[in-house]
């Protein structure tokens, strides 16, 4: 056994990583996202976008603010080619920032099987909107688990990457640092999730031209800051009608108004009480619409992306108390279910008490 180290976080200030002891991986495991649970076949398109009105504000020096965006959407079957979860430079970037070492090298990351397929022609029809931020530091891929399983229940999902503030996102012009990493931890949280909220509203902008968009059914999901960037884009742009909010601070809740708005987080975080992050129960009395307060018994900060899900495969961290499978699958059901009722006026049996089927999920 050796000490390794393990994404967690605390990102009312900034991302850290604490140590832990991992499990050697003696083979090269094969990595699998899980299938996706509904009836369309999935494809995806990546571009960089350019916000030529803007700087950037991590590095100024580097010019217009820039965003990679993967676009996951309803296909027709069979049409476009195999995706890859992440490039090769992309993924040793990621396992060498986390220390996995041999345990979890690069290619192993970068060859995880998905279930979308590149450039494969869009399905009929025009479908509601979901705009995808991931944590700090993070990429966006490490959303795909739950981008793939919305695309594939009839939902167009743009993920994100804001510039420099992830570990080794390739852009067209190369892999970028994340310059920005201990930004949080300087200037609080507020000022990243202000700007990712205006990168948000750019990238809506921008899909306007998708014809197979909805644009008057919107919605934003975050994990971590991206949580905290989802209130934050509410508060800038009407279109945006709800919110979801995956173990990310929030701070303020005001100009979210009577817009839905689902908060999913750790018990050790966020149940009520907690002194680790107190964000949520000062924001709560501000959010005056239709809201949800969920915890996951067992969860950690990783829970609620493909993170958990991947390293339990590759052998790492066998005793995690909320499987990495099963965090997923609860953020796919529960999210999913937020979306149906408040996008599509589907309203959802799971969202309004405790399931006996999901007994780790606690209704707050």
């Amino acid at each position: 056994m050796r000490t390794t180290t393990k994404w967690v976080a605390s990102l009312a200030t900034a991302a850290v990583l604490a140590p832990l002891v991992a499990v050697p991986a003696h083979a090269s495991p094969r990595l699998e996202l899980p299938r996706p649970t509904g009836f369309s076949a999935v494809g995806r398109h990546t571009e960089q976008l350019v916000d030529r009105t803007r700087a950037d504000p991590w590095v100024p020096e580097a010019g217009p603010r820039r965003l990679m965006v993967t676009v996951f959407y309803p296909a027709v079957p069979g049409s476009g080619r195999q995706a890859a979860y992440l490039g090769q430079d992309e993924a040793a970037a990621l396992t060498g920032y986390a220390e996995f070492g041999d345990e979890l090298p690069g290619p192993v990351l970068a060859s995880t099987r998905v279930w979308s397929r590149e450039k494969a022609v869009p399905a009929p029809g025009r479908h509601p909107l979901v705009l995808l931020s991931p944590g700090y530091t993070v990429h966006r891929h490490t959303m795909t688990g739950l981008a793939e399983d919305l695309a594939s229940h009839g939902y167009v999902v743009a993920a994100v990457d804001h510039a420099y503030e992830a570990v080794g996102v390739r852009f067209p012009a190369g892999v970028l640092p994340c310059a920005a990493c201990d930004l949080p931890g300087r200037v609080g949280p507020l000022p990243v999730a202000a700007n990712r909220a205006v990168d948000l509203r750019f990238v809506l902008d921008h899909l306007r031209h998708l014809p197979w968009v909805d644009r008057t059914r919107v919605a934003a999901v975050g994990h971590s800051m991206g949580g905290l960037a989802t209130a934050a884009v509410m508060r800038l742009d009407p279109r945006v009608r709800a919110g979801v909010n995956l173990d990310g601070p929030l701070l303020p809740a005001e100009g979210v108004g009577d817009r839905p708005y689902l908060l999913l987080g750790t018990e050790d975080e966020h149940s009520p009480g907690s002194t680790q992050d107190p964000s949520w129960a000062a924001a709560w009395p501000a959010l005056t619409g239709w809201k949800r307060w969920l915890t996951a018994a067992g969860a950690d900060h990783f829970s609620f992306t493909d993170l958990d899900l991947l390293v339990q495969q590759a052998g790492l961290f066998p005793d995690l108390p909320l499987t990495g499978a099963r965090g997923l699958e609860l953020t796919r059901a529960y999210t999913r279910a937020f979306l149906d009722q408040h996008l599509r006026g589907r309203p959802r049996d799971l969202l309004t008490g405790p399931s006996p089927a999901n007994p780790e999920i606690v209704f707050h």
